[in-house]
């Protein structure tokens, strides 16, 4: 499981997904995908409990977590979310992610917002069921022109700016073609992680 991969296929790069139509007109889209063996029912709890303060995000946890390890056990007191709830992308955020759709056990997507009604971002995860009870976890993440803006714009709390943090305000200042770049290579690397670290979650 350790080297399962999260490359997704060519047909479901080029799938239209339910939150396309968040960022019709994107700057980027990636698209992961992993094959886990166990049910949409038994994945869909690890995906709903997401977020720093949360669960975690189940990746480099020192990166995106504060240092905090992410869970390995369902929490309870995560499980009931709305459209709305927050998801804190980083330790004491209280505006990103939002969540946008939720549809048990199918259909997961969170946005960060902007003022005036805008997407800067959105990330489904889709869930679709195959044969012998294992699903396709199929993750994509869109980013409008606007992204990523400056992090210090967010509802997050005063004081030293963590390292992810201040990875984003470093490419907010970079080169278009420099930033898309390394984010890409970034969220390659992450998203691969937390994939990884989902399915070995689900099927335990």
């Amino acid at each position: 499981m350790v080297f399962a991969t999260c490359l997704a296929s060519r047909e479901e790069r080029h799938r239209a997904m339910p939150a396309d139509s968040l960022i019709p007109a994107s700057m980027g889209v990636v698209t992961h995908a992993v094959t886990i063996a166990a049910p949409p029912e038994r994945v869909w709890p690890w995906l709903v409990q997401m977020g720093a303060g949360r669960a975690g995000w189940y990746s480099y946890d020192w990166i995106d977590n504060g240092g905090h390890q992410s869970a390995n056990a369902i929490l309870l007191e995560h499980q009931q979310i709305a459209p709305g709830d927050v998801m804190p992308a980083t330790p004491g955020m209280t505006d990103a992610f939002r969540v946008a759709i939720v549809e048990p056990p199918h259909d997961l997507v969170l946005i960060v917002p902007e003022a005036g009604g805008a997407n800067q971002v959105s990330w489904e995860f889709l869930l679709e069921p195959l044969e012998r009870g294992r699903t396709r976890l199929i993750v994509r993440g869109r980013i409008s022109h606007r992204w990523p803006g400056s992090i210090r714009d967010r509802s997050r709390p005063p004081g030293r700016l963590i390292f992810i943090e201040r990875i984003y305000e470093t490419l907010a200042r970079a080169p278009r073609p420099l930033m898309l770049a390394a984010a890409g290579l970034g969220h390659y690397i992450m998203q691969a992680r937390m994939l990884r670290g989902i399915k070995r979650r689900a099927e335990e």
